[in-house]
């Protein structure tokens, strides 16, 4: 695969976009993870599904849309749904969690209705659903590229706000942090890279990238600095150890991807107890 990516265009574009994505994917997890909202992953990849079938629906509909581009819709309603997981938080207050299962239920039910109009499956969608190296085109590389210096650069610029919010949200108003603005900025940002990412992991696995490196990286970690920075080693060698096994063995590169990060983590859980049995037995 390593000469590969020299001469083919396509392989190129699957590397650099899993090395973008073995990054922001676990980035954002860290700290989505501790705000305990593992789930709105979930959510918003099935909202992103919607906007993918919508695509695929109004390009087979209508012959002026040919050659629409489904990840910008994909986009569009993942934001739309991480909006709406918002305004819901604020309706249910007292049980701000029932937001997620809402805005996945309904992600679910319009894209079977979408899906359905378009007269079932197709491969396209189908690649969507589980990643697909030869999917990844030139402008999803740029889009993604785009997208991964944006929440880059507002998480170094709002990492100490990030971090309060994650922590003591109560003490990070008191402080007169703009909450509300914030976590706006950040489920945008969830939102865009769980978008970003379905062309390489899939919509269906998504959330697995951002949560199982985490994961391992809480097992080991000393500290939420080192926590992010297992996590980002963690995803990455997830990911690009995914594509060079799906590569060789012609599977899924998703399902790939996930079941390394799955082994990771069982690898940092049996390390985090044999390091605290040694720990026990020399005292």
């Amino acid at each position: 695969m390593i000469e590969g990516i020299f001469h083919y265009e396509f392989l190129q574009n699957a590397f650099l976009t899993g090395l973008l994505i073995g990054i922001l994917a676990p980035l954002l997890g860290v700290f989505i993870v501790v705000r305990r909202l593992s789930l709105i992953a979930d959510a918003l990849s099935h909202v992103t599904l919607a906007g993918i079938a919508a695509s695929l629906l109004i390009e087979n509909k209508l012959t002026m849309m040919a050659g629409l581009n489904p990840l910008y819709m994909g986009m569009v309603f993942s934001v739309g749904g991480s909006l709406f997981i918002e305004k819901l938080r604020g309706v249910y207050k007292q049980y701000q969690e029932l937001a997620i299962p809402i805005i996945m239920s309904g992600g679910i039910g319009l894209g079977v209705i979408f899906i359905s109009l378009a007269n079932g499956f197709n491969t396209d969608l189908y690649s969507y659903l589980f990643g697909s190296v030869s999917a990844v085109s030139r402008t999803d590389l740029w889009v993604i590229l785009g997208i991964s210096m944006i929440v880059i650069l507002i998480i170094i610029f709002l990492y100490k706000e990030l971090f309060l919010l994650s922590f003591d949200e109560e003490h990070a108003k008191a402080s007169g942090i703009p909450a509300k603005s914030i976590h706006f900025i950040f489920i945008v940002m969830v939102a865009l890279v769980i978008a970003a990412s379905m062309r390489i992991v899939g919509i269906l696995l998504v959330s697995s990238l951002m949560t199982l490196p985490v994961a391992a990286s809480i097992r080991i970690a000393k500290g939420f600095k080192q926590t992010i920075l297992f996590s980002v080693l963690f995803g990455e060698l997830s990911v690009l150890g995914g594509l060079f096994t799906a590569y060789y063995l012609d599977l899924a590169p998703g399902g790939t991807i996930v079941m390394l990060a799955v082994l990771i983590l069982i690898m940092a859980i049996f390390y985090k107890k044999m390091t605290s049995g040694l720990g026990g037995g020399a005292k």
